[in-house]
């Protein structure tokens, strides 16, 4: 894994209340049909990206389409990304790929 970024779990700046989660649209979302990782700011950007691989009950379509919203979400806030797939996002994603256990 070769992304140079730094997970902020602990930082409550950016914490978005229910409240603001409920009135961000779809879109905002690394994952929009389940609405999970917004990507509203850099910070964010970086936990979708540390936490990409914690997501479950998600397709390998809906990955792909979180990869390219993350992305882009990188590109536009400043976060660099040097991972070309989702697959080299995390060690143990959830879906059942059997193209995972050969990246182990």
């Amino acid at each position: 894994m070769a992304t140079t970024h730094k997970s902020h779990s602990h930082d409550t700046a950016n914490t978005l209340s229910t409240d603001q989660r409920k009135h961000m649209n779809d879109t905002v979302y690394a994952f929009p049909k389940q609405r999970k990782e917004p990507l509203n700011d850099a910070s964010h950007v970086r936990n979708a990206i540390a936490r990409f691989d914690q997501v479950k009950d998600v397709s390998d379509e809906e990955r792909e389409e979180a990869f390219h919203n993350i992305k882009a979400a990188a590109k536009k806030f400043g976060v660099e990304m040097k991972e070309t797939h989702w697959r080299e996002l995390g060690s143990k994603p959830h879906t059942a790929n059997p193209e995972h256990r050969k990246a182990s």
